[in-house]
Order: C-alpha cells, then sequence, then structure tokens
C-alpha cells in the first residue's frame, strides 16, 4: 500500500507541477506578448525550455519545502496526496476565471491543511512558513514594483528625446533577454516545489533519507514537468496579466521584467518559496505607476489580491478536506482520486466554452473576468 501511495502522491506532483507551469507561463512571457516583442507561441516556447534548465540551478527552495514548512517524521504520503489535490484544485479555478493567483500559495495551503489534519500542529512548523512563505509574500511584491517603477521612469527619461522606432524597437529586443532572464528564475523557484513535495514523501516512506536533497530523476522529472505545462500557454492569465492591468509598452515590459527576474533570482538563493506570481504582478503595476499618464485597472488589481489572500486558506480548506475522506482508507482515497478527475474534467469544458489562445491573448483586455456578454454596436 506504502508503494501505490507514493507514486500515486509522484504522479499527482507532477500533474500539478504541469499545471503550475500554464498557470505561471505568463509570468515570464504576459508583458513581451502584449507589446509585440514576442510572437505568442515562440514565447512559450522560450520560456518551456529556460524554465526546465532553471530547475537545475538551485535546489534551496526544495530544501525548504521537503524539511521546512512541515515536520517530515510525522507527515505520511497520504497527507502529501491530499495537499496536493487541494493544490491543484485551486490552481485549475483561478486559471479558469484568468486570475494570476499563486501556485506556491496553493501548494502550501494544500499541505498545511492536509497535515494538520493527519498529524495536529505539531506537524507545521509556523515560524518557517511566517519567515520564508507569509513575509516574502509581503514585501517581495512592494519590492518588486518599486523597483519597476523606478526602472520604466529612468527607462522614459532615457528614452525621453529618442521616441522613434528604433528605440522601440531596441527595447523590445531587451524584453527578449529580460523576459528570457524571467522563465528562468522561474525554473529556479517554482521548479523547485514539486521537487520538494517528491523529495517530502520519498522521505516519509522511508525511501530517501531526512534532509537529503532531491535526486537527479527528481529534478529531471519536475523540470520537465513544469517545461510542458509552461509551452501549453496558459493564455487566459497571460491575458490578464499582459492587458488586464496596465497598457504595457516595451520600455515597461523590460523594466518589469528586469525587476521581476532579480526579486525572484534573491529568493531562490535565500531559500525563500517566493510566489512568483505575485514579485511579476507586482512589477506590471509598478512599471503603470513610472510612465507618466499610465491607466492602472485596479478593478482587475483587486481581484488579484483578493485571490493572493484566499488562496493559503482555501487550498487548505480543500487539503483538509481530502485528508479527512482518504484517511477513512482505500474507499477515501478512490473518492478524493474520483473528486480531482471531475474537477478536473469540469473546468476543462468550462474553459473550453471561452476558449483563449495563442490567436486571441491579445485580443481585449480582461474578458475572462467578466461575466458581461459584449453588446453589438449600435443596440
Amino acid at each position: 500500500m506504502t508503494l501505490f501511495l507514493v507514486i500515486l502522491v509522484i504522479v499527482t506532483a507532477l500533474f500539478f507541477d504541469f499545471t503550475n507551469g500554464f498557470h505561471d507561463s505568463a509570468n515570464a512571457m504576459a508583458t513581451s506578448v502584449a507589446t509585440g516583442a514576442l510572437k505568442p507561441k515562440v514565447a512559450v516556447l522560450i520560456a518551456a525550455v529556460l524554465n526546465v534548465a532553471g530547475a537545475f540551478l538551485s535546489t534551496e527552495v526544495a530544501a525548504t519545502i521537503s524539511g521546512g514548512i512541515v515536520e517530515d517524521s510525522v507527515v505520511t504520503p497520504l497527507m502529501v496526496f491530499a495537499g496536493l489535490v487541494g493544490a491543484i484544485i485551486w490552481n485549475l479555478l483561478t486559471w479558469l476565471l484568468g486570475l494570476p493567483s499563486s501556485s506556491s500559495h496553493a501548494l502550501f495551503g494544500g499541505l498545511i491543511g492536509a497535515v494538520l489534519v493527519g498529524a495536529g500542529l505539531s506537524g507545521v512548523h509556523f515560524g518557517t512558513v511566517v519567515s520564508k512563505v507569509l513575509l516574502p509574500a509581503l514585501v517581495a511584491p512592494v519590492v518588486a514594483g518599486l523597483a519597476a517603477a523606478g526602472a520604466t521612469f529612468i527607462a522614459y527619461k532615457i528614452a525621453a528625446h529618442r521616441e522613434n522606432e528604433r528605440t522601440e524597437a531596441g527595447f523590445r529586443h531587451g524584453q527578449t533577454v529580460s523576459a528570457s532572464l524571467v522563465a528562468l528564475a522561474h525554473g529556479t523557484s517554482d521548479g523547485q516545489k514539486t521537487m520538494g513535495v517528491i523529495t517530502l514523501v520519498l522521505i516519509t516512506a522511508g525511501y530517501q533519507a531526512s534532509g537529503t536533497d532531491p535526486q537527479l530523476w527528481v529534478i529531471l522529472a519536475a523540470g520537465l514537468c513544469i517545461g510542458l505545462g509552461t509551452y501549453s500557454g496558459g493564455w487566459r492569465i497571460m491575458r490578464t496579466m499582459g492587458r488586464g492591468l496596465v497598457d504595457i509598452q516595451a520600455p515597461q515590459g523590460f523594466a518589469a521584467e528586469t525587476a521581476s527576474t532579480t526579486a525572484i533570482l534573491a529568493s531562490s538563493h535565500l531559500g525563500f518559496a517566493l510566489s512568483t506570481t505575485q514579485v511579476c504582478s507586482g512589477s506590471i503595476v509598478g512599471s503603470g505607476f513610472g510612465r507618466k499618464m499610465a491607466e492602472v485597472r485596479w478593478s482587475t488589481a483587486r481581484k488579484m489580491v483578493y485571490a493572493w489572500l484566499l488562496t493559503l486558506p482555501a487550498a487548505a480548506l480543500v487539503g483538509a478536506a481530502a485528508a479527512f475522506v482518504a484517511d477513512t482508507g482505500v474507499f477515501g482515497t478512490v473518492v478524493v482520486i474520483a473528486v480531482l478527475a471531475a474537477a478536473v474534467l469540469g473546468i476543462w469544458q468550462v474553459a473550453r466554452r471561452n476558449s483563449v489562445s495563442a490567436d486571441n491573448v491579445n485580443e481585449g483586455r480582461d474578458v475572462t473576468l467578466s461575466a458581461r456578454p459584449e453588446v453589438p454596436a449600435g443596440v
């Protein structure tokens, strides 16, 4: 039974990694696609390759998850599976709505909820949760936003007397580099989170010693899955981040991406389990402040903030419920698997009714967040 659960958790974790990829592909490429610096399909291909590469650069964040947030000596594979169920369902719901919420916080919330049900308060290291999850979540978007605002202001000052097609083209070429760096940085952060989960379950099942780093096959599998997810596009969220927050111009996009890269790489080096979505969103909003007369759409920003605040507790509730049901035995585990499969298929069917793809990602602003139908001209 233990081996079956380990395999179940690994498969579920890799599926979560795939959803993380398409949920967060907008982090690196939304601004470049919105400004026309990169064609949509080229953008996601570059992001996919660099996400895989980034997954091999560091394991600090993986160590935070596998041995920092929860107590591995009391965690069971079933708890990890239940936590992943909570994270996957929240990821898919927010993707359906086009809301760039945090895949990272969905994962942490799911794990915390499941461990609280299965092992009690002693199973969660709340000090680590506060210092390496909650505090960075409050500080990082603000810091990235301020950095992006300053960088945008400087970029426009430099280009003030050179407003021509060559200057615009230069910033677009710069975006190709800066967006690629965001994708690489994303791999060093989010690519490691699934590695940490798989390593955690291997440790709890006795297949790996406590405190050891992710194995090579774990790094490879997690990197490939997040890369495949990134390549699938996540166009609904890309539209929101590229068009729904600010009307992005090339200098803004370059500034936002540079600020995001710096914040993500610094946090990965320190082992902070940062939300790359929050960092990149903060940078985009900051770039709006840095450009004179730029419009920041606060209605969309508010919805994003609400999603950020709800992510961890909502995923925790689903993870806790999944752990409670799965803990009743084999039948309970089967029920949780069935519910997860039904949720995935149901959300996918609803998404097909209002498809967003590479062909229409730059049309409109934020249509997936609004249920109001467009009224034809003259009506």
